[in-house]
């Protein structure tokens, strides 16, 4: 029997990329037709997929190079005057506040709600009714969508533009009828992976075409446009979405809703044990008012306090099993940000920050591993008492 030391680490993820001959189909068709990037055949055939999904016109949505240039260029196309306020939560990856602040303007942290771990209208309200707001970025926290009818009665009640930052959100969060704009990611480790990419997706009025432009470089592609095709119209950025990464991402797409299904699968199950051998003493994120995960990517979750949480990880890395403290420490405290933010009240950001720990979960977790986690989870839950 192998002792503790010997046993292999349990990661916390594994990405789920389509193997080298998945993709070698998408690779021969775009080597045969020698188009490697500048919007190429393969963007153009995922982009097609992605407007058939959502039910858009195509020219509502753009492919990007990754979800955080496509937060920073949507900033960008809205045309707010320089040093804008943006709303976002303080419990959110730290892109959500960098592509911000790159784009010129000011962040605004807010709290969230404390079940759903989402910023969410309400919040917004009672923020606009502190400040003057320019823009809210609301975030799909850990995939959890929003409802997008509830952020466009927002937008229309206060003229406040809405960027929901859905980056680990794509299968889960969708327009449902309502207008509005989302930016997904496209990473590896995200529902839909491309190894890097960005999607964003927008009813307003030319919004995804203002990015498509800034994508490349801002130099204007339109022959029905004022300026002659080739002209510099704007000031933007490489940000293209290459042939590889969109080979990548219809290779993924072709065995997407199985994988999604077993995710789920994975996920209530893993939840349903937690919850025996945790005499229900953990919390999980509650589902959000836009429905339930589709295709979870992770999995987190809420100890009764610090102490709880720090004993699980201590005894996580003796039984060699990786954690992580996801989205923190909260953005107010990073300093690099600090000078750059404005912070309201975020009580239960704060709660959340002590508490929250991600666990292994990734898509094929066999028996072994689940079981490891399961073993140390009830061991460090049996010598700890909490009030609940």
């Amino acid at each position: 029997m192998m002792t503790v030391s010997e046993l292999p680490w349990v990661p916390l993820l594994v990405p789920d990329m389509p193997s080298p001959q998945e993709l070698l189909p998408w690779l021969e068709h775009m080597h045969a037709v020698r188009h490697y990037s500048n919007f190429g055949p393969l963007v153009k055939e995922l982009e097609m997929v992605f407007a058939q999904q959502f039910a858009l016109d195509p020219e509502q949505l753009t492919t990007v190079a990754n979800a955080t240039l496509g937060l920073e260029l949507v900033l960008q196309a809205l045309d707010l005057p320089a040093g804008s306020r943006i709303l976002l939560p303080a419990l959110t990856f730290v892109a959500t506040a960098t592509a911000v602040v790159r784009a010129g303007h000011q962040p605004v942290l807010a709290d969230v709600n404390e079940r759903t771990w989402l910023l969410t209208p309400e919040i917004a309200y009672a923020a606009c009714e502190r400040m003057r707001l320019d823009a809210v970025l609301p975030v799909a926290t850990f995939g959890m969508p929003h409802d997008m009818r509830d952020w466009q009665r927002f937008e229309q009640q206060t003229g406040i533009p809405v960027v929901i930052d859905a980056a680990a959100a794509y299968g889960s969060q969708w327009l449902q009828g309502a207008e509005g704009t989302l930016v997904f990611s496209m990473h590896t480790t995200k529902s839909l992976p491309a190894g890097e990419g960005g999607l964003v997706i927008s009813t307003r009025p030319d919004l995804a075409a203002k990015v498509r432009q800034l994508s490349n470089f801002g130099i204007n592609l339109d022959p029905a446009a004022s300026m002659p095709v080739g002209a510099l119209g704007s000031l933007g950025s490489n940000a293209k979405m290459s042939e590889y990464h969109a080979a990548i991402a219809l290779a993924s797409l072709q065995k997407w809703e199985s994988h999604a299904q077993e995710r789920r699968t994975l996920y209530a199950n893993l939840m349903h044990e937690m919850d025996q051998v945790g005499w229900h003493k953990l919390t999980w994120q509650a589902q959000g008012p836009g429905g339930p995960l589709i295709a979870p990517t992770v999995l987190c979750v809420q100890l009764p306090d610090a102490a709880g949480r720090a004993a699980l990880e201590q005894a996580c890395q003796q039984a060699r099993i990786m954690t992580r403290r996801w989205y923190q420490p909260l953005l107010q405290h990073m300093e690099v940000l600090q000078q750059r933010c404005l912070s309201l009240d975020t009580p239960n950001s704060q709660t959340l920050a002590q508490t929250l720990l991600g666990l292994p979960f990734f898509w094929g977790m066999q028996a072994a591993p689940r079981q490891r986690v399961l073993d140390v989870l009830k061991q460090v839950l049996s010598k700890h008492t909490y009030e609940l």
